[in-house]
């Protein structure tokens, strides 16, 4: 892929020409209307849904139309760069795939998760990984080529398995942990609770725990999968608190950025204590309703960094001029989430790929149009409309 993201257009026209038309896609809700009918109805429902009534789900969404970006003329702006520097690292591009604890269910051969490895290194486009996999760890990077990846760990409360699961993904090349701090209990989910539906308990996405030397001890047998399930239930979900910083530092010298930031005193307190990123989110409304839209405390959190961290984002990024408005407002990266899972429902790792080059695309001719050359002219172009 050129680091020219609007050739993907150009791309598209020509195929057209020779009669090979388009076969994915090219605007949201036809995209997540196709894959909710090539998904079963109990994984749609673990994507799509989120807590109580989804007004936080939808604000996410709507957020977006509060912004608008003021168009700047005559000033050329032939070439874009959308490049970002993170942690010594550049990328191509500020999005990421976001990390989703069922994807590794999404393929038809259940390894979802080496799929989305496979595309971030036809992509560049980093992955961050859910600690809830359907392949190990280990595995599931090898596949990623030179592209980086990220790992998201959901804090066990046993600290052994905690610290291996953080020495395994340092130990594989994962270049940061990403700790989720948002999820330590299931938020009400009416959608999933009316079927039951619940995957880790019925065995799924656990491979990364059922590998790993401290869980087996935990567990006891190797073969006795209600075993496995009841360990995880015991294990999983600890309520972290400030304390608990120095310990999480101590596992790594990995970067450590912390997921489910929204308020600036949070993010503050969170840089003073030596994080080395903050991820602004909230779990894209699955996890608390009745609240804010991510997009909303951005622009707080991002002023409490003060540059001295980057600022991760994600919760309700549907397309590409979303990721332009939450670049504008401050955020470093962002991160795709249900986008990107429905193009992997709907053509593996091609349908992946297509999501990722239309986001990207609709982001540099959004920014051609409007005259902007980089990411510096989006922030100084960006104003609330309502």
């Amino acid at each position: 892929m050129t680091d020219q993201f609007a050739d993907y257009q150009l791309e598209i026209y020509l195929d057209a020409l020779s009669g090979h038309i388009a076969g994915f896609p090219m605007d949201y809700a036809t995209l997540e209307h196709k894959a909710a009918a090539s998904l079963s109805s109990s994984l749609h429902s673990y994507i799509a849904g989120g807590a109580g009534d989804e007004a936080t789900q939808r604000r996410n969404v709507d957020a977006f139309s509060e912004w608008g970006l003021v168009p700047r003329m005559l000033v050329g702006a032939s070439e874009r760069d959308m490049s970002v520097t993170v942690w010594g690292q550049t990328f191509a591009s500020p999005i990421f795939m976001a990390p989703v604890g069922v994807v590794g269910l999404v393929t038809d051969d259940q390894h979802g998760d080496i799929a989305v490895a496979q595309a971030a290194a036809r992509t560049g486009v980093t992955a961050m990984f859910s600690t809830l996999m359907q392949d190990p760890l280990e595995e599931v990077i090898g596949h990623a080529g030179s592209t980086a990846s990220f790992f998201q760990l959901y804090t066990p409360k046993d600290r052994d398995l905690a610290a291996s699961l953080v020495e395994r993904a340092e130990r594989a090349g994962y270049r940061g942990i990403t700790v989720t701090l948002d999820t330590w209990i299931p938020g009400w989910r009416p959608r999933d609770l009316a079927s039951g539906n619940f995957p880790q308990l019925r065995g799924h996405v656990l491979k990364n725990y059922t590998t790993d030397p401290v869980f087996r001890r935990l567990a006891g047998s190797d073969d006795d999968p209600q075993a496995d399930v009841r360990t995880w239930v015991q294990t999983f979900g600890n309520p972290l608190t400030w304390a608990d910083l120095d310990w999480l530092r101590s596992l790594t010298g990995l970067p450590i950025v912390l997921k489910g930031i929204c308020h600036p005193d949070d993010a503050r307190r969170a840089v003073d204590a030596g994080v080395d990123g903050i991820y602004c989110s909230n779990h894209g409304g699955r996890q608390a309703n009745g609240g804010v839209s991510a997009l909303e405390v951005l622009p707080a959190v991002v002023d409490a960094c003060d540059d001295r961290v980057p600022v991760l984002f994600d919760s309700g990024v549907r397309s590409g001029s979303d990721v332009v408005k939450a670049i504008g407002l401050g955020a470093t990266m962002v991160g795709i989430g249900r986008p990107y899972v429905y193009g992997l429902a709907l053509g593996g790792v091609s349908g992946l790929i297509h999501v990722l080059r239309m986001l990207l695309a609709e982001a540099d001719l959004l920014m051609a149009v409007n005259g902007y050359r980089d990411i510096a002219s989006v922030r100084a172009n960006i104003q609330r409309v309502s």
